[in-house]
């Protein structure tokens, strides 16, 4: 067995919860055995983005887990970040020519 920790964070709460799992345990099902969604019933397993220690994991349900792996479910983004900057520059720059 080995420890890895499931994490999920809200703007006002968060949850780690850390569980023993099998060297051969997919990151997907990690994350199901943490139960973490019945703290938090808007995760969704299928579709909600995940990595661990904030790098991106393209395919959790084949990616292994291992030793130490704290796995992180993203919450969907609410505003592009690149829209955001874009409009910021455009803000300053109307400022500037006022």
């Amino acid at each position: 067995m080995i420890r890895v920790e499931v994490a999920y964070a809200l703007p006002d709460e968060q949850k780690i919860i850390a569980l023993n799992v099998h060297p051969e345990t997919s990151i997907y099902e990690a994350i199901i055995q943490s139960k973490i969604h019945d703290f938090f019933p808007q995760i969704n397993v299928e579709t909600d983005p995940v990595g661990v220690f904030g790098k991106a994991v393209k395919d959790p349900k084949s990616t292994e887990v291992r030793e130490g792996d704290r796995i992180e479910i993203y919450r969907p983004l609410l505003a592009d970040p690149k829209e955001i900057r874009a409009r910021k520059a455009a803000e300053k720059a109307a400022k500037e020519q006022a």
